[in-house]
């Protein structure tokens, strides 16, 4: 029980994700591993080999020594390339080796957050050699988790835990994210309010003020005559924030009311996953 309480909600959330992800992997046949998921280029099997290459890394395991093949179209940049490897490495492995990887590595990590006594603010090793605290990189990896806990059940057509820990871990990470999306990326107007009206398992009404000085910041209050005004379910805000899918696929699924260039903008810089 030496777990800092600010970290619990971040470890309980990445708990029910894996176990989750444990328990729809299990029973799948070989051919099932290589069902293509919303993730881009990914399969199940490599979403699997993705969250188990994260969780190594939190325990501290070495990286594996491997060259990515040079045909990966969907591999673009040095962050993908840095994740990827965990990926290709595991291309061939067999639903056993998956499974039974993925058993010991969740033994692991429980070991592992059972004895973390470890303060928030530590800092710890990120990708690509960043640096950031023990809290944001719990923080991120249960978002990470539940994501593509989402991935694979789309991907395997077994829908659920859109309300789980998980899911308030990621309404957290992505708010965290609108500020930029709608007052640099999309260039809202100075002084102006944008408000973000979701519906769903999860539930929320927040404003983007914009300053005089181009700033946004996140509001709860809903504000008077704004700018602009989306209103879509939580499952497309998800999908739409992590890449899984265009504003053109999902536009019936989203209303838009007032500055449609700036909705338009703001659809079009919606996604803020790496």
């Amino acid at each position: 029980m030496s777990l800092h309480p600010t970290l619990q909600p971040y470890a309980d959330a990445w708990t029910h994700s894996i176990e989750a992800i444990s328990e729809l992997v299990q029973p799948l046949v070989e051919a099932e591993w290589n069902r293509r998921t919303p993730c881009p280029g990914w399969s199940v099997r490599d979403v699997v080999s993705h969250v188990m290459g994260l969780d190594s890394e939190m325990l501290g395991d070495p990286r594996p020594i491997h060259t990515l093949p040079r045909d990966l179209f969907h591999v673009t940049n040095d962050h993908q390339r840095y994740m990827e490897m965990q990926v290709d490495v595991r291309r061939h492995h067999t639903a056993p080796e998956m499974t039974s990887e993925l058993e010991y590595m969740i033994i692991r990590r429980n070991r592992q957050l059972r004895n973390e006594s470890r303060a928030p603010g530590t800092k710890v090793r990120g990708p690509l050699g960043t640096e950031l605290t023990l809290e944001e990189s719990m923080r991120r990896h249960a978002f990470d988790v539940w994501a593509h806990e989402q991935d694979l059940r789309t991907a395997l057509g077994r829908p659920g835990n859109l309300d789980s820990p998980g899911a308030h871990v990621a309404r957290d990470v992505l708010l965290g994210e609108l500020p930029g999306v709608v007052a640099e990326r999309a260039d809202a107007p100075r002084s102006s309010a944008v408000v973000f009206d979701v519906h769903g398992p999860v539930e929320f009404l927040r404003t983007i003020r914009v300053d005089i000085q181009g700033r946004g910041t996140l509001e709860t209050a809903p504000a008077l005559g704004p700018a602009a005004t989306l209103t879509l379910d939580w499952e497309t805000y998800v999908r739409l924030a992590c890449g899984r899918v265009t504003p053109r696929a999902a536009e019936d699924r989203i209303k838009t009311e007032g500055d449609q260039d700036l909705t338009a903008a703001i659809l079009r810089n919606f996604t803020v996953t790496p």
